[in-house]
């Protein structure tokens, strides 16, 4: 004779006050207790700064609009009575040679700049040599050499060498200076790549060059990110080199946008904002565009593989 069980009756849930034990919380709660208040904070903290890097541009950009008797030290905070845009004409007509030079001059100086220091930085990272510490000191030691007190020596050496004033000279020096940066961030950059790439590459009967160009330049975009972002934005802004090397004929925009606002303009505010709203607007730019992978380039690099 066969004899069935009957089921077992379903064990209902503990609630709260039954056993001492309530509801399990699930995977994904986030305890709340002092958490909105520290949030709260942060986010008001960032919102403070925010308003700080943000009201030098409102007064810029509102500055720009205003008319040459509307523009002035007193109406700072105050929106233009009449909205004009002959600030961004004339702006425009004063700095666009000097725009079209600076471009002409930082995109080859990051470029070498970026080249040199990759090779130098997988020579120096990867294909060790005798004294490679001592040779990648000295290049860094370039790093902390105040530009003021080689400027004299290095301009009498330019002439020297009948290198012309402006544009090459320029290209020349940010790409002289942009190498001890640029060989800094690519080495560590190549530390984080795998011994066993270079250890199969020799295998396989690779150079030195072959080795570079085939396996390593390859997987080198974010560090090239890095250095082109960093390498544009110095020689954008620089003004001291701009100023032994080129004149107001031949340099970039901001020896251009110096001239602008302590010529005849000096009393109109107006064309000053707007000439320094468009000698940003590149580097700004460039920033909006490629921020995140500058960010991602530099973690890429700060982790060893």
């Amino acid at each position: 004779m066969t004899t069935t069980s009957a089921p077992a009756p379903p064990i209902p849930p503990l609630h709260a006050g039954e056993g001492g034990a309530g509801p399990l919380p699930s995977a994904g709660a986030r305890p709340t207790g002092g958490f909105t208040v520290g949030r709260t904070l942060r986010y008001a903290a960032l919102l403070f700064f925010l308003l700080i890097v943000l009201v030098p541009v409102y007064v810029l950009f509102v500055t720009s609009f205003k008319g040459a008797g509307d523009a002035s030290p007193t109406r700072a905070w105050a929106l233009p009575t009449t909205w004009t845009t002959d600030n961004w004409v004339a702006a425009w007509d004063a700095l666009a040679p000097a725009l079209w030079r600076t471009l002409q001059m930082v995109i080859p100086a990051s470029i070498i700049a970026a080249v040199l220091g990759s090779m130098n930085g997988f020579v120096l990272s990867r294909w060790s040599f005798r004294g490679a510490n001592i040779v990648f000191t000295v290049i860094l030691f370039g790093m902390f050499i105040p530009y003021q007190a080689v400027m004299i020596p290095l301009l009498q050496l330019m002439l020297g060498l009948n290198i012309p004033t402006g544009v090459p000279s320029l290209i020349l020096v940010h790409v002289i200076y942009g190498i001890p940066i640029t060989t800094l961030i690519f080495r560590n950059y190549y530390q984080s790549i795998p011994h066993e790439l270079i250890e199969a590459a020799r295998v396989d009967g690779a150079g030195m060059l072959r080795t570079y160009f085939s396996v390593i330049l390859p997987v080198s975009a974010p560090g090239f990110v890095v250095v082109l972002i960093w390498q544009f934005t110095s020689a954008w802004n620089d003004f001291l080199f701009a100023v032994f090397f080129s004149s107001s004929q031949n340099g970039p925009v901001t020896l251009a946008l110096n001239n602008l606002a302590n010529g005849a303009l000096l009393q109109n505010y107006g064309v000053s904002m707007a000439g320094a709203l468009f000698a940003s607007l590149p580097t700004l730019v460039v920033y909006i565009l490629l921020g995140k992978y500058f960010i991602g380039g530099l973690m890429s690099g700060s982790v060893k593989g």
